[in-house]
């Protein structure tokens, strides 16, 4: 499985603290000390091209929208097909909401 290839103490640290985050704001917090500008707009273009992906949308409808490159929309596709099903988890409880 690939979660091995992260399963350290130190990545566990990481999500242990992710999870005590209680809300937006503080997310905000976390990230904006954690992560580059251009990294948290790495991830979270990624997510909207799994949602976009999930919904149906074509390559070329997703690259306009996001701007992500094809290279990213197929590796968040292979993702998606062959993955841990991360992306879809995520989304799943976001569309519960």
């Amino acid at each position: 499985m690939q979660l091995n290839k992260l399963k350290q103490k130190e990545v566990d640290q990481l999500f242990h603290a992710i999870l005590k985050l209680k809300n937006i704001e503080e997310c905000y917090q976390f990230f904006d000390d954690l992560c580059t500008v251009g990294e948290m707009k790495s991830l979270a273009q990624r997510l909207e091209v799994a949602r976009m992906l999930q919904a149906g949308y074509t390559y070329n409808q997703i690259e306009s929208e996001t701007g992500a490159s094809t290279a990213t929309i197929s590796r968040v596709k292979r993702c998606l097909h062959y993955g841990t099903d991360g992306y879809k988890l995520a989304l799943e409880r976001m569309s519960e909401e």
